[in-house]
């Protein structure tokens, strides 16, 4: 059934901008809809990238422009340690080498090819293992990494070095990377050696340089959970793709 929604807002609003803000897709890929000349308000097609919708109308996204978004590909990674986000160096190995059939955990999915354009939403960096979100869903991706995102990230760390109570409240509140405060994260001891840090900004290599500043050195770091999205029991090195119910519930989560 074709996507179908009613625009309720006082304002009239761009097409493009209404169907981001809503969740739909980028303003990028609205404006290439309306060039194919899928999207339609009140039974009339819509041929201009800048027209509005008014109060009261109802814009339809035909079947073939909900197929061509459904087919964004969105990965979930159990990333290991030792292989790159993205941009790999000399023989570094870059995590979307990974997404094979082989390596597909469960079920059946759509076979990343080179024509895929899979970036990753939130960097995890070669010493770091667990949950990696690649894909090429540009509402996706405003959502998990854009500059309004509300999303939290969670982390189990081993380190080591002598964690005391004034230690974890600096990494709670108090610190400062690049001349500029941190975000307040929630930490919790674990064990005598292990805490769950939460994080709502993920600045270059942030939680190993932040245990460096009390005395800490990381050992090992596992990112267990992106916002509503967690690791659950996918096995180290397997991939599955994200569902539809993930990727809305993501993007609702994004919002502060």
């Amino acid at each position: 059934m074709a996507w179908t929604r009613r625009y309720d807002d006082p304002e009239p609003q761009r097409v493009n901008k209404w169907l981001a803000q809503s969740g739909v897709c980028s303003r990028r890929e609205a404006e290439g809809l309306i060039a194919q000349g899928l999207v339609y308000i009140d039974g009339e097609r819509v041929d201009d990238a800048g027209r509005k919708i008014l109060t009261g109308q109802t814009l339809v996204l035909n079947d073939s422009a909900e197929q061509q978004l459904n087919s964004s590909l969105s990965i979930v990674l159990h990333k290991p340690m030792g292989i790159v986000s993205s941009l790999p160096q000399d023989d570094q190995i870059e995590a979307v080498t990974l997404l094979t059939r082989e390596a597909l955990w469960r079920g059946e999915a759509t076979i990343p090819t080179a024509a895929n354009n899979l970036a990753p939403l939130g960097r995890l960096d070669r010493e770091s293992r667990g949950l990696l979100v690649l894909s090429e869903d540009g509402v996706l991706a405003k959502a998990l990494i854009g500059p309004e995102s509300d999303i939290d990230k969670e982390y189990n760390v081993l380190l080591t070095g002598v964690i005391t109570p004034q230690k974890i409240a600096l990494l709670r509140h108090g610190l400062e990377l690049d001349g500029r405060k941190l975000r307040p994260a929630k930490v919790t001891q674990l064990t005598e050696q292990k805490l769950n840090i939460v994080l709502k900004e993920g600045r270059n290599r942030q939680i190993r340089r932040m245990a460096e500043l009390v005395e800490l050195r990381v050992v090992d770091l596992v990112r267990v959970r992106v916002g509503t999205l967690n690791l659950g029991d996918l096995p180290e090195g397997k991939w599955r793709p994200l569902s539809s119910d993930e990727r809305a519930e993501l993007i609702a989560a994004s919002k502060p």
